[in-house]
């Protein structure tokens, strides 16, 4: 029997329901698996008995990102860790935007502002300023040039909590074509989903955002299918990889470039994609007989 362990974090209220967790531990254990829901934190949970831990929803990571980085340390010494720790490091600082720029992956523009940096911040167009380190559009907001003071609190609060800042245009293209989001699982291509503009104008960023509103079923265009593969070609240990979405948008030239690679603790979507629940559970069990 294999042993899987689905890792998520303990309920809070900032933290969104896990929809799929509950579905895949029903049908792993249907399929003759012992499936547990563990949380990353619970001191007790004995990693090492599992076959498998596979970061499922753990939504709390990039408020405590330095304890949940030597977790997954640990753990992956433990057992097999999905995705492997160099990964989940690698993708819990979204400076990996420049890596992929550096490999020729389209990506959108980013410049970093750290704690002790001058706020320069555009003039001449509307931009997002959110943490290198964030997820569900935490400290994340939109701004336009005469809202510059407004921004430089922003950036004052989150280089005072030890956040590192990106400065990104905004891609208007969002509020017409919307973010593609592309999952991939088991190195193939999983289903799409397609989402509306997650910040509008004057939303605080410490407000709590809607993470994926209007989500909707999407097929993906040759283009961003391409894009896609080549942003998790250009991943270190791109061959150790279980999981993972890329999120899309278009750029000026009407193009897709990658906004996010998520490949720590994505939301499958299962809900929206039922069909895809099977492919899942039989990935798992593949990796979790790989380990044995």
């Amino acid at each position: 029997m294999p042993r899987i362990a689905l890792v998520t974090c303990r309920p809070g209220a900032q933290i969104s329901v896990d929809r799929d967790l509950p579905v895949l531990a029903r049908v792993l254990t249907e399929a003759g698996a012992e499936a547990d829901i563990v949380h990353w934190d619970d001191e007790t949970a004995d990693w090492g008995r599992y076959d498998l831990a596979v970061i499922r929803s753990t939504w709390d990571y990039s408020w405590r990102a330095a304890e949940f980085l030597a977790w997954a340390e640990r753990c992956g010494k433990a057992t097999r860790l999905a995705n492997p720790a160099g990964v989940v490091r690698w993708n819990a600082d979204k400076r990996y935007l420049g890596d992929l720029a550096a490999a020729g992956v389209p990506v959108v523009p980013t410049r970093y502002l750290a704690p002790g940096d001058t706020a320069a911040l555009p003039a001449g167009h509307e931009y997002v300023v959110k943490p290198t380190s964030g997820a569900g559009a935490r400290f994340a907001a939109r701004y336009t040039p005469d809202e510059h003071e407004t921004a430089v609190r922003q950036l004052a609060r989150m280089h005072a909590e030890g956040f590192t800042a990106m400065v990104q245009p905004y891609v208007e293209s969002i509020d017409v074509s919307g973010e593609r989001a592309l999952q991939f699982f088991g190195g193939r291509f999983l289903h799409a989903g397609r989402k509306g503009a997650v910040l509008t104008p004057g939303t605080p960023y410490d407000e709590r955002k809607v993470a994926h509103p209007g989500l909707e079923p999407w097929t993906p265009t040759p283009a961003e299918l391409d894009v896609a593969e080549r942003a998790l070609a250009a991943v270190p240990e791109a061959a150790e990889l279980l999981y993972a979405r890329v999120d899309l948008v278009d750029g000026e030239d009407g193009q897709p470039r990658v906004m996010e690679l998520e490949l720590v603790e994505p939301n499958l979507f299962l809900w929206l994609h039922p069909g895809s629940v099977p492919r899942v559970v039989e990935a798992l069990l593949a990796e979790a007989a790989a380990s044995r």
